[in-house]
């Protein structure tokens, strides 16, 4: 069945997309509990690695003359949110590369160290084989639409069609991250037919469909209205609720202080503040550095700077209006 699905031509896949989605109108019918039950998606958990997921040791990465990466270390923990921030050209895009394998397989350059992701240094893995542990949502989703398939539905589909999923799993698991990214109104479009903001989210459906244990998502809101935005991150907070490592690198500082567990916050290749969100979002130093900090937090600094006593600098909206009214 795999390979008359390969085999199909063009049209005929499409004829068979709009047969497939006739049956998923039939499941829309279908009681809250059964339409559930049938359309969930499940992501097993990553293996148990301790206290770490990936780890980077001495990490130096050049382009001829030009030196990205100078002895940088860092270490993120399973199970969580990491947000990555820093100015442009701080290095937050060649860290998602770097975490991804793209670094050593795709990228010319040198690059001398060690990076481990779960438990295995990078380099020892097979060409293409880091790929079903580590999914990778680029900044710009144009660049990650194949270019090969005329249909929402077979974009989302197209790494499965390449593992040769069963095409009945594939079906039910595109139909399931389709609702969960909230494009299912989308699946019989042409994905460069699409507004920047919808391509941003068929390509997190086409990463989130594989079930990588790892998701490295870079900027992706970049093109999202605030509700297109807020739905991203209730994606993103039930990853991390399922237990995936999510790996986010995003300059909505005041969303990251939200869902994030712990920040790394980067400048010219190197490491400059590293751990819980709560910690690094309060460090005022960061704004000499040029790293943005939530709007919240510079707030209290202000205030307290001028008298008002505070316990902690809160980073989230809610809290500092508690803060503030308990001390009031």
């Amino acid at each position: 069945r795999e390979l008359e699905w390969v085999r199909m031509a063009p049209k005929a896949r499409q004829a068979k997309g709009k047969a497939r989605l006739n049956s998923y109108d039939r499941l829309l019918n279908e009681t809250v509990k059964e339409k559930e039950e049938k359309l969930e998606i499940f992501i097993p958990n990553g293996p148990r690695l301790g206290n770490k997921v990936i780890e980077a040791q001495h990490v130096a990465k050049a382009y001829g003359d030009k030196l990205l990466f100078d002895d940088l270390n860092f270490m993120l923990p399973p199970n969580g949110i990491v947000g990555v921030i820093g100015p442009n050209g701080a290095g937050k895009t060649t860290l998602s590369l770097l975490v991804c394998g793209f670094a050593t397989t795709f990228e010319k350059g040198s690059l001398d160290g060690e990076v481990t992701v779960l438990g295995r240094d990078i380099t020892s893995y097979a060409e293409g084989e880091l790929a079903s542990h580590v999914g990778y949502v680029m900044q710009n989703p144009f660049n990650q639409i194949s270019g090969s398939k005329e249909t929402v539905f077979e974009e989302i589909g197209f790494g499965l069609e390449n593992l040769g999923v069963d095409p009945d799993q594939m079906e039910q698991r595109i139909l399931a991250i389709a609702e969960e990214t909230n494009i299912s109104d989308l699946l019989l479009k042409n994905p460069f037919e699409l507004s920047g903001g919808q391509q941003q989210r068929v390509a997190l459906a086409s990463v989130l469909v594989m079930e990588p244990e790892i998701l490295v998502i870079d900027e992706p809101t970049s093109q999202l209205d605030p509700a297109g935005t807020e739905g991203i991150f209730d994606i993103i907070a039930k990853l991390k609720a399922e237990g995936k490592t999510v790996i986010l690198v995003e300059h909505k500082v005041d969303l990251l202080a939200e869902y994030a567990d712990e920040i790394i916050a980067l400048e010219g290749g190197h490491v400059i503040a590293s751990g819980p969100t709560d910690e690094v979002l309060t460090n005022m130093d960061l704004l000499d550095h040029g790293v943005q900090l939530p709007r919240v937090s510079v707030l209290c600094h202000e205030l307290a700077s001028r008298g008002v006593e505070l316990p902690r600098i809160p980073i989230v909206l809610e809290d500092a209006v508690a803060v503030l009214k308990k001390n009031a």
